[in-house]
């Protein structure tokens, strides 16, 4: 069978281009844009009456960030500084002007109580440290740590709950 000089050549940079695609970093880029996170939050803004504190409806809007971390590490990832950059963009917006944010940090249940605590503090201080790099106003960014006392997932030791997330906080 014969190849055409075209075919030769496509399969040629292909063979030549494998070796490197295995070593390039792969990037897909942020999981959600600032008008997703402008969609989630601006809505928030809007108060009505609420009877029942348990009901969905009265539950202040709140968003996984997609900050994960590596085992036993406060240290951003790049694909976290590609959210968390999305994010700060959001704040930025008008639409959510004057909106202050609780960024909660999490571990996952490996570890004692207290240190998880404080790592899971330093996680929300360094999301919220980068939150400022990118220009964010300190004071609509509270950071707070809850440890392993909030788990995401059913497993406690899974690598999902080590995470960062934000909601609104009263106003």
């Amino acid at each position: 069978m014969r190849m055409s000089s075209l075919s030769a050549a496509a399969f040629a940079a292909v063979l030549f281009a494998a070796p490197f695609a295995a070593t390039a970093p792969a990037s897909a880029g942020p999981a959600y844009t600032a008008d997703d996170v402008v969609n989630v939050f601006g809505k928030g803004k809007v108060r009505s009456l609420c009877f029942r504190k348990d009901d969905p409806a009265c539950q202040p809007p709140k968003m996984d960030l997609l900050v994960t971390f590596e085992f036993n590490s406060d240290q951003l990832t790049q694909a976290a500084k590609e959210n968390l950059a999305q994010f700060a963009k959001a704040m930025k917006d008008p639409r959510l002007n004057g909106t202050k944010f609780e960024i909660d940090g999490h571990t996952d249940a490996t570890g004692a109580e207290q240190y998880n605590l404080g790592l899971s503090e330093r996680r929300a201080s360094s999301a919220v440290a980068y939150l400022e790099s990118l220009g964010v106003t300190a004071d609509d960014l509270k950071a707070k740590g809850f440890g392993k006392t909030k788990p995401r997932v059913a497993d406690p030791f899974s690598a999902e709950n080590r995470r960062v997330e934000a909601h609104l906080l009263d106003q």
